[in-house]
């Protein structure tokens, strides 16, 4: 079969081919921009920067800083994310920074829209966002952020470190005492192990499996002699 080259087509599916491309890989644009001038032009259409994602490029190319503000004014996302969390968390500029967030979140930049739905729900109890949530979002940016461990460490302004505590001990709680939350029981235990490291009685604790888990109910501790087979020993830190 004779091939198609991608020159024959008409120039606005060409461009839609590059925008996929700059959407999926760094490295495929950038052997696509050396094919030929025509595909080079086509690497630098506005359109082309707005597609590309900031998280697939290789930072050890040391160009990061101007790849970023060209991202940004042809109105990327994920530079828009970028700049937003920073812009909020870090320097507490939280009108600026949360502008940013939502044109990132309607444009469909999925960790956006995690973090501005999380953001409006801490600061101000705004769950607007919350319906465009997916089990399969939530699942996917957890992963991300337990396998890079993100924010740990980091510089984060004081408005939100003290909603961040706050979120925990109050909201946090109740999404998983919920009977009809879509949780596994393996979360409910880590998220137990997680945040109940400073309630200790003799070295045991029981957590609740989530058949039993009924209104406010929390974890309850108990000695070896109960000889209850939920009672977990915790190792020594």
């Amino acid at each position: 079969m004779k091939e198609l080259s991608i020159l024959s087509l008409p120039e606005e599916i060409q461009v839609l081919v590059v925008e996929l491309v700059a959407a999926n890989s760094f490295a495929d644009l950038y052997r696509l921009r050396t094919t030929c001038k025509s595909m080079k032009a086509l690497t630098e259409l506005p359109t082309v920067y707005a597609s590309f994602d900031v998280f697939n490029f290789p930072w050890y190319v040391h160009t990061p800083h101007l790849l970023l503000r060209t991202l940004y004014a042809a109105g990327n996302p994920s530079a828009l994310y970028i700049k937003g969390v920073q812009f909020f968390f870090t320097f507490g500029l939280q009108e600026e920074g949360l502008a940013l967030m939502k044109r990132a979140a309607d444009a469909g930049f999925e960790r956006a829209l995690y973090t501005y739905a999380m953001t409006c729900k801490i600061f101000w109890d705004d769950e607007e966002y919350f319906s465009r949530l997916t089990r399969k979002n939530v699942d996917m940016i957890g992963r991300v952020v337990r396998s890079l461990n993100w924010g740990r460490g980091m510089s984060h302004n004081i408005a939100f470190v003290t909603k961040r505590d706050e979120f925990i001990s109050s909201v946090i709680p109740l999404f998983y005492s919920c009977e009809c939350t879509p949780c596994l029981d393996r979360d409910w235990y880590l998220w137990h192990i997680e945040n109940s490291k400073d309630q200790k009685k003799n070295g045991y604790v029981r957590v609740l499996p989530h058949s039993e888990k009924k209104g406010n109910a929390k974890v309850q501790f108990s000695s070896p002699e109960t000889g209850d087979g939920n009672v977990r020993k915790r190792k020594t830190e």
